[in-house]
């Protein structure tokens, strides 16, 4: 199983902290926000992984994560994504790393206080599919919303002005090969851009996505006040704990 985070975009809701530097490269306490969704990865056993990196400072990822040396890995893989075009988009460019493995994809202003050590192991025993985290929010219509009835997942809408629920899918979603054949089919949102919602809801119909709850807190830092909520949290908890 093969690892890729997101870290591209231009991060315009950050101006204007993100007119010198890219987003994911911010300081969430005593890391590089970028550091936090690769440890993810590495603590639930993926060490293959690649970053999806953009925007006009790509060359300070190289400059600080080099070849992968201090999170102890052997390699890590880089490629550029041009512009914005959503996350399915920039998953598209991650094929040719991918190479016919199943993939688990955090975006890369993710963090989490726990781990998703059992949702990859039990993910990897799925024949086929697709599996997301889901986390209750206070704010769900910032997100992409579940709708669960008798346990079951019927379907996902992306920041809806009703939410059906309170429960967010959070950026960690595992795929199975086939992700990047559906992302060929879609057809760009309103917003003008491919979503990861219309892949998520590809699975949903054909019944093969499963979905966990996320232990922990989590939260992501694409806002002033996310950014200021993540510091805060690693800061007095700690994140990534593998206990």
């Amino acid at each position: 199983m093969k690892g890729i985070v997101l870290a591209g975009g231009l991060g315009t809701r950050l101006f204007p902290l993100t007119k010198i530097t890219n987003k994911h490269l911010l300081p969430i306490y005593e890391k590089p926000m970028i550091y936090y969704p690769i440890e993810t990865l590495i603590n639930a056993g993926i060490t293959d992984i690649m970053i999806v990196i953009g925007g006009n400072h790509a060359g300070d990822f190289l400059r600080l994560i080099g070849n992968g040396k201090e999170f102890g890995l052997k390699h890590i893989n880089y490629t550029y994504q041009e512009g914005e075009g959503g996350i399915a988009a920039a998953l598209s460019l991650a094929e040719y790393f991918a190479d016919g493995e199943p993939i688990c994809v955090v975006l890369g202003d993710n963090i989490i206080e726990k781990n998703i050590i059992k949702a990859v192991n039990d993910f990897k025993k799925q024949k086929k599919g697709a599996k997301i985290m889901l986390k209750e929010v206070p704010d769900p219509e910032r997100f992409g919303v579940a709708e669960i009835v008798n346990g079951k997942l019927i379907g996902i809408e992306e920041k809806p002005k009703k939410p059906k629920s309170n429960l967010a899918v959070i950026g960690i979603y595992m795929y199975d090969e086939r992700v990047f054949d559906i992302i060929k089919t879609l057809k760009p949102s309103a917003r003008g851009e491919l979503e990861i919602t219309d892949v998520n809801n590809f699975y949903v119909k054909e019944g093969t996505m499963t979905w966990e709850m996320l232990k922990g807190w989590w939260t992501d830092a694409g806002t002033f006040e996310s950014l200021l909520r993540a510091n805060i949290l690693v800061a007095q908890t700690g994140a990534n704990n593998i206990d």
